[in-house]
């Protein structure tokens, strides 16, 4: 993702307004849906980075794609076309939910298994997440079978690795680096 560091101070710019109109869940809501039209049409993005298309063309456009979308959201689209900054909208909007998400207090631990979570193992990992971080913990699930058994939770940027393929790796790096002789 190019330009994050611009999604991001257009994010924090309508968090801040949105805060003071007391409509973030509104724009949540609607930065939500964009992020999905955003996934499910990969042409849109590639539409509005064209740099051929004039910044009028495109915003007209997305008044149109996206006609069901609040003010405030229609304003962030104005401020992104005047800026030229319209092939941004997804990554700010991205950005925006993320920042929100960190304003309430919560955050995403995304945790890869083996298998389905279970009940049991949901329950041990949320205790584990909450001895890293002191947010409330959503999780999301990933199942990669080449982790044989275990977990590994990752919350933001710290990571805890109770994998079983992390674990053989560890004995196997300590049986070739150990020197045995009779």
């Amino acid at each position: 993702m190019r330009n994050t560091r611009a999604a991001l101070r257009y994010a924090k710019a309508a968090l801040s307004i949105s805060l003071e109109q007391n409509k973030e869940a509104a724009l949540a809501q609607d930065m939500e849906y964009i992020v999905s039209v955003f996934a499910k049409n990969n042409a849109l993005g590639q539409f509005l980075e064209n740099p051929v298309i004039a910044n009028s063309v495109k915003q007209d456009s997305l008044q149109q794609v996206f006609a069901s979308l609040s003010p405030l959201s229609n304003k962030v689209i104005a401020l992104l076309a005047t800026n030229n900054r319209i092939d941004l909208l997804d990554q700010v909007a991205v950005a925006y939910l993320d920042i929100l998400k960190k304003h309430q207090g919560k955050e995403t631990a995304i945790v890869t298994t083996a298998v389905a979570l279970t009940p049991a193992l949901e329950k041990t990992i949320l205790a584990k997440a909450s001895q890293l971080s002191s947010a409330k913990i959503n999780l999301e699930n990933i199942i990669d079978p080449s982790i044989i058994g275990g977990f590994i939770l990752r919350i933001g940027d710290l990571q805890y690795n109770a994998s079983v393929a992390h674990q053989l790796d560890q004995l196997k790096r300590e049986f070739t680096q150990t020197n045995y002789s009779a």
